[in-house]
């Protein structure tokens, strides 16, 4: 079998082999140095093969370093993105190899990298960090090593910034209700139960009497306008349970619906 063409293709870089005469397969640049492919060379059906499998090899390597430098991946988002171009198994595999041993690809190094800059501009907690890292392809064994090497610190300040927009409802809610709101807040971000009490305890939210009474105030009237037709009984009754799910004790109520907050009678202008 003689070469008796090479072509260049439309795309650059790549180039047609024509082998007596006929269409035979196609190879980049550097399949074409490494083989010497020059027109009159003879090649036999071993080599042709060899050639094939180089030049698959080589285009699986190309395609996945030109993904690799926009940014840092992982293993799996390189083999799909190879699979999304139609590399075989094998040459995409061999090229996330090659890539691992020369140390481009590296899914530890890229939990640690994923992690930290999550940590600097982030509001992620370790179990949706944990899960993102998963989504991308990171065997979790080492998305939790990673994690685990974080300092308590570094968490509560990304969970302060978190909840710190939520402080403005100081005199608002009662202190319950807006730590509960902020455990909640924190728990859809990632942070389990034990790390957002540190995070809310860091917060230092002092009981302020005069903003509970405020809250108090706030959400009595709020109730009174929402119950006010109903008969005094129920009323009250009513009263007592929205004030009840909005964080109030029993005693704060009751001073509420004794008219210590309040004059009761003056609602009737709200």
């Amino acid at each position: 079998m003689i070469i008796t063409k090479v072509s260049a293709q439309k795309r650059p870089g790549r180039y047609n082999i024509f082998i007596d005469g006929k269409y035979a397969f196609s190879a980049g640049e550097k399949t074409l140095a490494e083989f010497v492919l020059l027109k009159g060379k003879e090649l036999n059906d071993e080599q042709v093969e060899k050639i094939r499998q180089f030049d698959a090899d080589a285009k699986a390597s190309d395609l996945a370093a030109h993904f690799l430098s926009y940014e840092p991946r992982t293993i799996f988002e390189v083999l799909q993105y190879l699979k999304k171009h139609e590399i075989s198994d094998e040459a995409a595999n061999s090229a996330v190899s090659q890539l691992n041993e020369l140390g481009y690809l590296d899914d530890r190094q890229y939990a640690k990298l994923f992690i930290k800059n999550d940590l600097r501009v982030g509001s992620d907690g370790p179990k949706s960090l944990l899960r993102k890292l998963t989504q991308k392809g990171v065997d979790p064994e080492i998305s939790q090593d990673k994690l685990d090497e974080i300092d308590e610190e570094d968490w509560l300040e990304v969970g302060q910034r978190v909840i710190k927009s939520m402080s403005h409802q100081v005199g608002k809610i009662s202190q319950r209700e807006l730590e509960r709101k902020m455990r909640t807040k924190l728990l859809t971000h990632g942070f389990d139960s034990g790390i957002s009490n540190v995070i809310i305890d860091a917060m230092d939210l002092k009981e302020d009497e005069n903003a509970q009474t405020e809250a108090l105030k706030k959400q009595g009237i709020k109730a009174y306008k929402r119950f006010r037709n109903l008969p005094e009984i129920e009323r009250n009754f009513k009263i007592k349970k929205y004030l009840f799910s909005h964080g109030f004790s029993s005693g704060e109520i009751d001073t509420f619906l004794n008219g210590e907050i309040i004059d009761l009678d003056e609602l009737v202008e709200y």
